[in-house]
């Protein structure tokens, strides 16, 4: 089965007009430098969060994906995403020109620290990048689907490492919400869960050996959720699973 990217509302208004953010950091940072300041708890964020909720920042919260999925989402052409754009090559190779360009800027801006220009400097390598992303994302939105860029997104990749740690040290099992099937039995096997997964996985096929769904891109955007016919896939965490597993 193709994958192809289904439209769905959303009452999220994060998700809606997360784009404004991006816009203001992006662009306006062009003339005002210290907008790209705000780029920096973001970044934070991405280093904390997934080592108890995984990539949940990437499906709720990413003003960039505000600005692929509500605002170029309608005139995407929603192609299937090309295996090159979801290779683990294209994402350690992006993430670490990514990181080599982004540390190199940082450092020519740190030898200006004590000085009157020193965080506008700062702010205006956030920016520029914020633009950059914008930009790039922006045209494979169009052109092929809305969250291609998420496919090999370096801030995403980053997420992968603490989840890893959050998982290893059992603190994912008690807080990371993941979809997850109430009864398998009644699936219809009409795979529009995962025509609705914006970074096109495929849940429905995953959930024939086990309960939840528990690929690490995975955003726990709750768009699969809100596209089974049926209603029977939700957002639970493991924990809860072994709860209800010891009343059976």
């Amino acid at each position: 089965m193709e994958l192809i990217f289904t439209k769905t509302n959303t009452t999220n208004y994060i998700k809606k007009y997360g784009w404004i953010f991006t816009i203001i950091v992006s662009v306006g940072g062009l003339w005002y430098p210290k907008l790209g300041l705000l780029a920096i708890p973001i970044m934070t964020t991405l280093f904390i969060l997934p080592v108890f909720k995984g990539k949940y920042w990437c499906g709720n919260f990413c003003p960039h994906s505000s600005l692929f999925e509500s605002l170029l989402g309608p005139i995407s052409k929603n192609k299937k995403i090309p295996a090159f754009f979801k290779s683990k090559f294209l994402s350690i190779a992006f993430l670490l020109w990514f990181g080599f360009n982004l540390i190199r800027k940082l450092m020519n801006v740190f030898s200006l620290y004590g000085t009157i220009q020193f965080w506008d400097k700062l702010g205006f390598v956030f920016s520029l990048n914020f633009l950059m992303v914008a930009i790039v994302g922006g045209l494979l939105s169009i052109f092929i689907s809305p969250r291609t860029w998420c496919s090999f997104c370096p801030m995403g990749t980053v997420q992968k490492l603490p989840y890893k740690l959050g998982k290893a040290v059992g603190i994912a099992k008690l807080t990371d919400k993941r979809v997850t099937i109430s009864d398998y039995d009644k699936c219809l096997k009409c795979g529009k869960c995962s025509r609705a997964c914006p970074i096109q996985l495929s849940p429905h096929s995953d959930f024939s050996t086990r309960k939840q769904f528990n690929h690490e891109d995975c955003l726990k955007c709750s768009k699969c959720i809100e596209s089974c016919p049926i209603k029977i896939l939700s957002l639970e965490a493991e924990k809860d699973m072994d709860t209800a597993h010891k009343k059976i």
